[in-house]
């Protein structure tokens, strides 16, 4: 979930340690359903009550009525959840607050009900994304030691398969050992059989840890996989950094392109130091190189606002959050449209006129893949909304009762 007056500066670990990787559940999981001609929804609402954990909630259909925590949904073991839908699988991660964390397992049974099929704790990530038919969760450093560690989680089986160490400060080309520069993975994206890393650049030391020097520059590391070798770093200077942190800021469309999404929000001291604009580059399919000839100045066509997090849609359409506040990183975030085929930009229509935050990263697509659909709270009450990628016009569906969205994802059965 991400409130919508600043970024989730909550998000400061993910804490994980695989100490084990087996079940630790004493109770008889069912089997999980094999089919996939029917879909369920699974909506994560938490109660904001202190020792309360967040509930999942299901339903099959989220255009129409209200569903509640109320005597429903399954209570999860603790709260500050954040989630990911791969394989047909939910998968749960716990923010331990620095201790060690759970990543839990879901599947739908053959009548469509959610139910447990692993548990395992791990280590701290600030990444975790599908390849293949893995999850890759990165550890990485913001300060002290450089070294990032990068697990591949057997999707399938919820097991660790293996462990990759990576100095992130040999993508700085800084020779100064006295400099705690270090690069910070922002999110990871398989493109092709390869898995695109955006960083930022960090001073890595206090009272700035995640200020820069660097705030008018584009790179993506490009690892091999399975083997997550490092065979190059794509760098641009038309924008800043992609993504932020906890935030990916790079999507493959269904033609194999990549475009990178970046809301140029490069800060030293908590001032945005960032000149370049917010925009959106491409490296075209097949090619590990910026597309020179692209170049969607997103901040111009809004109008000076800057983006804040995307979310894709299909076919080139992406969801945007904007920072409300023109050329700054602040103020009620705005939602909009934007088709990065055409370069075009809208505002959403049809939404409340007072939000108190939205999901961000873990919205889905209708089942035509014509809308976004998101969950938003408001002062009035919260509701999942779909979000049409043509006219851009919000559709109110299900009300959610008794607590804040965090997720809306989807499972077949």
């Amino acid at each position: 979930m991400k409130t919508i007056s600043k970024l989730p500066l909550l998000l400061t670990a993910l804490v994980l340690s695989f100490s084990s990787c087996e079940s630790s559940d004493d109770g008889k999981q069912e089997d999980v359903s094999g089919d996939t001609s029917k879909t369920k929804y699974i909506v994560t609402v938490t109660t904001g009550a202190q020792g309360v954990a967040d509930y999942l909630l299901t339903a099959s259909d989220i255009s129409t009525g209200s569903i509640t925590t109320q005597g429903n949904g399954l209570e999860q073991d603790g709260t500050y959840r954040y989630y990911l839908t791969t394989q047909n699988k939910f998968f749960s991660f716990l923010y331990g607050q620095g201790n060690p964390g759970a990543v839990t397992t879901y599947g739908l049974t053959a009548n469509g009900d959610l139910t447990k099929t692993s548990n395992f704790q791990s280590e701290t990530v600030q990444v975790f994304a599908p390849v293949n038919k893995d999850i890759l969760m990165v550890k990485v450093p913001r300060s002290g030691a450089s070294i990032s560690y990068m697990y591949k989680v057997d999707a399938e089986k919820s097991v660790l398969t293996e462990t990759v160490a990576q100095d992130t400060r040999l993508l700085i080309g800084n020779k100064n050992p006295d400099l705690a520069e270090r690069a910070h993975f922002t999110w990871a994206t398989q493109v092709g059989d390869k898995v695109f890393m955006p960083y930022m650049k960090i001073n890595g030391i206090a009272p700035d840890t995640f200020g820069t020097r660097h705030a008018d520059s584009t790179w993506v590391a490009v690892y091999s996989y399975p083997d997550l070798k490092l065979e190059k770093v794509i760098k641009d200077n038309r924008t800043s950094y992609l993504g932020a942190y906890f935030t990916n800021g790079l999507f493959k469309d269904e033609k194999g392109d990549a475009y990178g999404f970046s809301g140029a929000i490069g800060t030293a001291n908590g001032v945005v130091t960032s000149t370049k604009p917010s925009a959106v580059v491409k490296i075209a399919k097949g090619t590990t190189e910026f597309d020179k000839s692209y170049f969607f100045n997103v901040q111009e066509k809004s109008g000076g606002y800057k983006i804040s997090s995307t979310s894709y849609i299909s076919n080139g359409k992406f969801l945007l959050l904007m920072y409300g506040n023109v050329g700054t990183n602040s103020g009620s975030v705005k939602l909009a449209l934007a088709d990065v085929y055409n370069q075009t930009f809208k505002w959403v229509t049809g939404m409340p006129a007072v939000l108190s935050n939205a999901t961000t990263r873990y919205n889905i697509t209708t089942e035509d893949g014509n809308s976004a659909v998101l969950g938003v709270n408001t002062p009035d009450g919260n509701w999942i909304y779909s979000i049409n990628g043509t006219t851009a016009v919000a559709t109110k569906g299900m009300k959610v009762e008794g607590g804040q969205i965090t997720a809306i994802q989807k499972l077949k059965y």
